[in-house]
């Protein structure tokens, strides 16, 4: 089962902050965290593996609440470079 990604579009101005969360109605193992730029091949960036667990790429910042079977991809003072489509994978049970 795919997880269910929201909201669908964020448009941000530079600096501002945003949150794109990935849901799943059965347990989560893992959730991985992917950005899209235009024209390009998805880019892996991070994975977490254990509820809890919280890690960081630049001032992008991803939770991982195994009890709310969630994950969240925290987008802290936006650049230019943050643009592109995101999206998560995960294990499920």
């Amino acid at each position: 089962q795919k997880p269910v990604q929201g909201p669908q579009a964020v448009i941000l101005q530079e600096g501002e902050d945003a949150i794109i969360n990935c849901n799943s109605s059965k347990a989560l193992y893992s959730v991985h965290w992917y950005r899209q730029k235009h024209g390009e091949v998805p880019v892996f960036l991070m994975i977490l593996l254990k509820g809890g667990e919280q890690k960081s790429h630049d001032k992008i910042v991803a939770t991982f609440n195994e009890k709310k079977q969630q994950s969240s991809l925290y987008l802290m003072a936006s650049q230019l470079s943050y643009s592109g489509t995101y999206f998560c994978g995960a294990e499920t049970q």
